[in-house]
Formats: structure tokens, sequence, C-alpha cells
């Protein structure tokens, strides 16, 4: 029963955003301790919905970090930051001072 739930959700979900799309810093990247930090998300959308940063630590499970519904809003969330710039279609995740305890996956999403 879980499991044809969890598949509608994934398959509403897919047909409400076709044709949109997130782009993201790729990669690794390496930083000392007390670097700023920007990873870059930007974005396509036919509409106005809600744009997130997750976050998976090691050995652990995915998590979100921020979400912003309303253009050029600034959210804040354990010292990361990210402003929602409509005109750029952006959402870049900042951090003014990293730590070795920020090494992490880092996902943008839209929604």
């Amino acid at each position: 029963m879980l499991s044809a739930l969890c598949l509608g959700l994934v398959i509403l979900l897919i047909m409400r955003t076709r044709g949109d799309s997130v782009t993201q810093t790729e990669g690794v990247v390496t930083l000392p301790e007390k670097a700023s930090l920007t990873l870059k998300c930007t974005y396509q959308s036919s509409y106005s919905g809600f744009l997130f940063w997750y976050v998976q630590y090691q050995n652990r499970e995915l998590e979100m970090l921020l979400q912003s519904s309303l253009g050029n809003q600034k959210v804040t969330n354990r010292g990361f930051e990210a402003t929602h710039i409509s005109r750029d279609s952006s959402f870049h995740l900042q951090k003014s001072s990293v730590q070795t305890s920020d090494s992490a996956l880092y996902y943008c999403a839209l929604s």
C-alpha cells in the first residue's frame, strides 16, 4: 500500500514539473576551514514554485536545509543562506565561514 502511494506521488511531481529544470554547481568543491562558500543554483520554470536546498551528511538521510517560495526572499538556516532572485532565476546557497562539519552533498530542487 505504501509503495503504491509513493509511486503516485512521484508520478504527480514528474507530471507537474515537466519541462522545468534546475542547474547547480557540479562536482567536488574543496575549501579550507573558514573560507566562504557559494553553490550556484539556477532554474527554468513555467510557473512560480518552491525552491529548496537539501543536504545529506555522510551516513545520514537527506534533509531539507532551506526553502523559498517568493521572489527576492532571503532564507537562512544553520549559518547557510540563499536568496531567491526571480529576475535571474537563481537561488544560490552561501555560507560565510565553512567548517569541516559542513562536508556533505548539497542538492538544489524545484517543486
